[in-house]
């Protein structure tokens, strides 16, 4: 009974969301910036990141430094011409598919966030609070500099 329940319950909650928050998404992947690609012509935003801007510039010995760009760069690195999977869990304001992405068997969410190329987003997810955690203790990436995180420097920029 609690299985039939459940599972009505699922569907119910899935069968809410709009259908292209239930899609997956497969192909060769253009890198827009470090938590944002595009497959097939539309827009993906990594769910549960958020990367430093384009135009963004973090500090190391008080020498400026283009971490956005470096990590848009990583993130191209990582994903190369190979193909890249995404399963969708929302749409957001801006109509762009959000997504849990994958190359091979790279969860790419995880390991931008894991190399200090992206933060955790808490305010959407949870996800990777530990890998920000890791990340931050081993001085990876931004983290091995002075930086404004990406939410407060859009809200100033």
């Amino acid at each position: 009974m609690i299985k039939i329940i459940t599972t009505a319950l699922a569907f119910s909650l899935l069968s809410a969301l709009p259908s292209a928050a239930r899609d997956s998404i497969t192909g060769t992947a253009s890198v827009i910036d470090g938590d944002t690609i595009e497959i097939h012509g539309k827009r993906i935003r990594l769910h549960g990141i958020d990367s430093p801007e384009s135009r963004q510039r973090c500090y190391r010995n008080g020498k400026a430094w283009r971490c956005g760009t470096d990590a848009a760069n990583a993130l191209s690195d990582l994903i190369g011409r190979k193909s890249v999977s995404c399963n969708v869990v929302d749409v957001d304001r801006y109509k762009r598919l959000v997504a849990v992405c994958s190359v091979q068997k790279t969860n790419i969410n995880d390991w931008m966030v894991r190399n200090g190329w992206a933060m955790a987003y808490r305010r959407y997810s949870k996800a990777y609070n530990q890998a920000e955690k890791e990340a931050a203790k081993a001085g990876r990436g931004i983290w091995s500099s002075d930086f404004e995180a990406p939410w407060d420097w859009r809200r100033a920029n």
